[in-house]
């Protein structure tokens, strides 16, 4: 069925382009991405739905109501601290401190 397919498939180019950078993308972040089998497995959460809409409810507010973020030089100032202690690969080891049950993993830097 797929014999020549390159040469039948009008777009043959345009599907290899977008197979290579899928392969690109999940090769270059394969360190993020959950394996939801074994999440299922040993019973955790698989499930995104919630952070979703979460997600939907801010950007909804902040860009569908036309409402501007303002941030205060405090607020700015943390999430600045936030930005490089994620960068940094150092967040890990802060909620570690604050929450000793907490299992941390770092992952590596992407090359």
């Amino acid at each position: 069925m797929i014999d020549n397919f390159e040469k039948t498939y009008p777009k043959f180019k345009q599907l290899l382009k977008a197979v290579e950078e899928f392969r690109t993308y999940i090769t270059n972040n394969r360190n993020l991405i959950p394996n939801y089998g074994e999440r299922y497995r040993h019973g955790e959460a698989i499930a995104t739905g919630f952070v979703e809409s979460t997600v939907n409810q801010v950007v909804s507010k902040r860009f569908c109501k036309k409402q501007q973020m303002q941030w205060s030089k405090r607020g700015a100032h943390l999430l600045l601290q936030t930005r490089v202690k994620t960068l940094n690969r150092e967040l890990g080891s802060v909620f570690k401190q604050w929450y000793l049950d907490m299992e941390v993993e770092e992952t590596p830097a992407a090359a």
